[in-house]
């Protein structure tokens, strides 16, 4: 590879740090969700019950142990990571007068010890962390005056951070906010702090959140270029590649009409003009969207410098009535033609190719794969190892997909970023059982454990597989 690739991983700070009432950190949203498990969902409780676990408190203990883990990460070859600043760690209530000092400190810390070892830090400023007084007092991103505290806590990050800092993501995977279809709760709350199976008028709320979140990032990425020309700001999204059930067109009709829902934001930040397409689809359910004269311009000056991409699986769409079908964590189908994993996620890596292909033809902008990996049960052997061959055969799948894709394709493609480069607390479920890293974290799924780090046979495989890509 001649040009810049980055090769690292994507943490976010709800699913590692752990240190939840530490340094002056208020209550997030993450830290009111119980653990759950592969048929237990989690819980998003009100307010913190006596004798209940909640995962985000301790963690991995990253937080403590960032020196440690960034030194496996430097071993294993990685040359960027990924991680997410917690809002409620920077302004405890997200109204406060003036940021949370031991905050700002604690996070040029880790960017700096990245650094260091020579690995580029990229920061996602909202990664489902968001903090509770803000859904309390405010009703969350369906009330525009958000918007303006998210800018504040986003321009003292891009002032803290200048000259340290490169690359930015204002949001990650809030196109999961589908006004179109009924939503678990699981995928409102992990954006707004809301429960959509208790919103009185779902669509309304939705429509105003995913609308007042774009809006959001847009004036986030002008305002971190005004703070430093030299910034790389972008957005993180979660695609999930749709393809047709039949030859029937009108299971194609319905695949392109599941992928539309996806492209609409990114859209949005890419063509100067929030679409017009969704603004009749809002119409359509009764919600009438007021886009102002100073709102339009700030579409047309916040274009994002990149594009992040979050891929696990493709699903299927059909106009038919299918019984024995199984659903789609992500939405659609699965597909009968894939396998699944442990948690019952297709594994396609072709589709990832195929989505790089679509978003490079559609937007011509820079992308990096933010996410991609395997959730599944490891076992800790008594000498300490951990043999991993499925991981290593997901990793390598995909990783072989998007050399072609770079290679044969021409996509402008300038980094992998694998899911979990250290065992960290699932997000779908609360497990730490659900594990996805090079690296094993001696914890169990009630809080229990050494909190020791193993290196698994993943961990020299990626070393390697780095060292190979890169020639």
């Amino acid at each position: 590879m001649k040009n810049k690739f980055y090769f690292g991983g994507s943490i976010a700070s709800h699913q590692c740090e752990g240190a939840y009432d530490e340094d002056g950190k208020g209550l997030g949203i993450m830290d009111l969700v119980t653990v759950g498990s592969k048929s237990k969902p989690r819980q998003f409780d009100d307010e913190l019950k006596e004798g209940t676990y909640y995962p985000s408190h301790d963690g991995i203990d990253f937080y403590h142990r960032y020196k440690e883990d960034i030194a496996l990460f430097k071993e294993c070859g990685f040359t960027a990571l990924r991680i997410s600043v917690d809002w409620s760690r920077i302004y405890p209530n997200g109204d406060d007068e003036k940021p949370n000092e031991k905050g700002i400190a604690h996070y040029l810390d880790v960017v700096r010890e990245l650094k260091r070892n020579g690995i580029e830090p990229i920061v996602t400023l909202f990664h489902f962390e968001m903090p509770v007084n803000i859904v309390r007092k405010y009703g969350s991103w369906q009330n525009r005056e958000v918007i303006d505290l998210y800018l504040r806590y986003a321009k003292t990050m891009f002032e803290a951070f200048k000259g340290e800092v490169t690359y930015w993501a204002t949001f990650n995977e809030m196109n999961h906010l589908d006004s179109d279809v009924e939503l678990s709760d699981f995928f409102t709350y992990m954006n707004t702090g809301l429960c959509y199976s208790k919103l009185e008028e779902p669509a309304k709320v939705m429509v105003n959140c995913a609308y007042n979140m774009t809006l959001a990032s847009v004036k986030a990425v002008k305002l971190g270029h005004q703070i430093d020309p030299d910034y790389k700001i972008g957005c993180v999204f979660g695609l999930t590649p749709v393809y047709a059930y039949s030859a029937n067109p009108m299971d194609s009709i319905k695949a392109f009409q599941a992928m539309d829902r996806d492209w609409y934001q990114i859209d949005a930040m890419t063509k100067g003009a929030f679409p017009e397409y969704k603004l009749e689809a809002y119409r359509q359910r009764g919600v009438d969207i007021q886009i102002s004269e100073e709102e339009k311009k700030a579409f047309e000056e916040g274009k994002i410098d990149f594009i992040g991409i979050n891929y696990y699986a493709s699903a299927v769409e059909t106009d038919l009535k299918l019984e024995d079908a199984s659903g789609s964590f992500f939405g659609g189908l699965n597909n009968p033609y894939l396998k699944q994993s442990d948690w019952g996620w297709t594994i396609d890596p072709i589709g990832l190719r195929y989505l790089l292909m679509m978003v490079d033809r559609r937007y011509d902008l820079p992308m990096i794969i933010t996410e991609n990996g395997l959730g599944a049960y490891d076992t800790l052997e008594e000498d300490g190892s951990v043999h991993d061959p499925y991981r290593i055969a997901y990793l390598n799948d995909h990783i072989e997909q998007i050399k072609a894709a770079i290679e044969h394709d021409k996509v402008n493609c300038f980094g992998y970023l694998m899911w979990g480069p250290i065992d960290l607390v699932s997000a779908t479920t609360g497990e730490m059982k659900k594990r996805y890293g090079f690296i094993y974290v001696d914890k169990n799924d009630d809080g229990s454990g050494s909190f020791r780090r193993y290196r698994k046979d993943s961990f020299d495989w990626y070393r390697k597989t780095i060292k190979e890509f890169m020639k």
